[in-house]
């Protein structure tokens, strides 16, 4: 595998750079005057940015990737995007580069693709990324297009392995409804904490892994509308369904462990009348074989390990555990059920309408052969986890507060240890 210098790198973050302000300046128009269809330009790009994307002539550059932190890299920011329609219907490009400054280290993403159906929106991707992945995530193949302007959990992650993937995958649409999305990949991982996997007397640091994955998006209730303009919009039906199969095969591509993986989520939304209503969110997963650390499960974890309730003062997530630590749990098959009910907003004032969301979240998971896993210390959740609370949201330019109280069987000693005071942020476009 080839790899570039730091000085080569940083000359193409520049470069990067300087196309960005040159694609933004060359979709202006050339007269000041020129005002054809200003607001429906408008409502797109506004469109565009929510959806994590700011358009330029040919390239659509990715927000994900202009700043963010973590306890790993610490600020990490860069540029990356993908062409749109304008540059080729047929073909695309989609790639990115970043510099971490506190572990002084680029990543980066070099891929593209080619349409084989339109009518299907079938294509075929290729490509080829030195990055981090944080340990004991799990992601849909169905959710590669996903944006928050502000992701809070990504602040106080610290657990985070190394990988170089080289894939190729095929994304097909059998129906509107219906989604699916197919990938080969073969990867090497190297945790950068502490960390080996010991299967038949070898002790593993670092790994490699050949995997194939299947997933499913099914969403049977959505409709379609169209607007006045003549484009159709989606609207979104409840429940929805994400179903996803890996499976890790030890010697192809010199890969060394036998694993299999099954991910499962449901998001359904209860709507009460106008301006209340219930989303309930479950999601279950379980790996068999011979599966290390880096591709278990924790549970969304979003509180830091801090001596003092301010001191762990920080912004919540969206469907994470609050009060549980980051690193405390761990589980090779396990399942978490997440309910928000949204109050009908306070009519306080004409731009001052904060709303009050209860909270429940559960999980619970168990792990096998768990001295397997060592220099690395953590509890199962198989007496399952609870914790409750609310969020007062929209109090100020989209900021709120949250509260959220831990009970039951990993009840904490130390009564201010099971309560967690954050930030909340929530912003529509």
């Amino acid at each position: 595998m080839q790899h570039y210098n730091s000085s080569t790198l940083k000359y193409l973050l520049v470069v990067l750079c300087f196309l960005s302000v040159t694609l933004v300046h060359a979709q202006e128009p050339k007269e000041k005057n020129l005002k054809v269809n200003d607001t429906t330009k408008s409502g797109e790009l506004l469109k565009q940015i929510g959806n994590g994307f700011f358009p330029t002539k040919v390239w659509n550059f990715d927000l994900r990737y202009l700043i963010k932190f973590n306890q790993y890299e610490g600020f990490r920011t860069g540029l990356g995007g993908i062409t749109n329609e304008a540059f080729s219907e047929k073909f695309r490009i989609d790639s990115y580069l970043v510099y971490g400054f506190r572990d002084d280290s680029f990543k980066y993403k070099i891929g593209g693709g080619f349409r084989v159906n339109p009518d299907t929106k079938t294509w075929i991707n290729i490509s080829y990324i030195d990055d981090l992945k944080e340990t004991g995530s799990s992601a849909f193949l169905t959710d590669s297009r996903s944006f928050s302007f502000f992701e809070p959990r990504l602040l106080n992650i610290d657990l985070f392995h190394k990988h170089i993937t080289s894939a190729v995958s095929i994304e097909h649409e059998i129906n509107p409804k219906l989604y699916t999305k197919a990938e080969l990949a073969i990867s090497n991982i190297r945790p950068t904490y502490d960390y080996n996997y010991v299967l038949d007397n070898k002790n593993y640091s670092g790994f490699e892994t050949s995997t194939a994955k299947i997933a499913l998006q099914w969403d049977p209730f959505n409709s379609t509308v169209q607007l006045e303009d003549g484009t159709t919009s989606i609207n979104q039906g409840y429940p929805k369904f994400t179903l996803q199969y890996t499976k890790s095969f030890k010697d192809v591509f010199n890969a060394d462990f036998n694993f299999s993986k099954l991910d499962f989520r449901t998001i359904h939304k209860i709507k009460l009348n106008k301006d209340s209503y219930t989303i309930g969110t479950l999601s279950a997963g379980i790996a068999h074989g011979d599966a290390p650390l880096t591709h278990l499960y924790h549970a969304y974890p979003n509180n830091i390990t801090k001596e003092t309730i301010l001191q762990r003062f920080s912004v919540a997530g969206i469907n994470s555990f609050e009060t549980m630590y980051f690193n405390e749990f761990f589980s090779d098959r396990f399942s978490t059920l997440v309910i928000k009910h949204y109050v009908k907003p306070f009519a306080i004032a004409k731009r001052f309408n904060p709303q009050l969301v209860l909270v429940t979240r559960y999980a619970i998971g168990n792990m096998n052969n768990i001295e397997r896993h060592q220099n690395v210390s953590f509890e199962t959740l198989k007496h399952g986890y609870t914790e409750s609370g609310f969020e007062i949201n929209k109090l100020i330019f989209g900021f709120g507060l949250s509260a959220t109280y831990r009970y039951g069987a990993y009840h904490l000693s130390r009564e201010e240890d099971n309560i967690a005071l954050k930030f909340t942020f929530n912003i529509t476009l």
